[in-house]
């Protein structure tokens, strides 16, 4: 049997989530609503991050776009997705929720801009 200790993200209130493993039965105590226990289950079992970041915009207003994956992803692959985002360059027009990256190192999740960046006036 393993107990994990976490604090829920899920909402402001941060509750202190005590989730127990037993083989293939996992509970979760401590939390006020029932997204703390999905959030508990999930984050014990099969962790997940949304990646956030920027990418290099040429001809644009601005040098870079802020970026972050569409879904969340298996946290094992936020160095892949990283590496995927380092090497990427845009073109500017740049806008909201254009995908920057597809299938971001086979994480299941495009890489999308949060940001709009136009073309640079000269």
């Amino acid at each position: 049997m393993e107990i994990k200790e976490l604090t829920c993200i899920q909402c402001p209130m941060g509750c202190q989530l005590t989730v127990t493993v037993d083989g293939e039965n996992v509970t979760v105590e401590g939390n006020s609503c029932p997204r703390g226990a999905v959030y508990g289950k999930k984050e014990v079992t099969a962790p997940t991050r949304t990646v956030t970041s920027t990418v290099i915009v040429e001809g644009g207003e601005l040098p870079r776009v802020s970026v972050k994956t569409a879904t969340d992803i298996p946290k094992g692959m936020i160095f892949a997705v990283m590496e995927t985002i380092r090497a990427a360059r845009v073109a500017a027009p740049v806008h909201t929720g254009d995908v920057i990256v597809a299938n971001a190192a086979g994480s299941g999740s495009d890489v999308i801009a949060t940001k709009t960046v136009l073309r640079a006036e000269n």
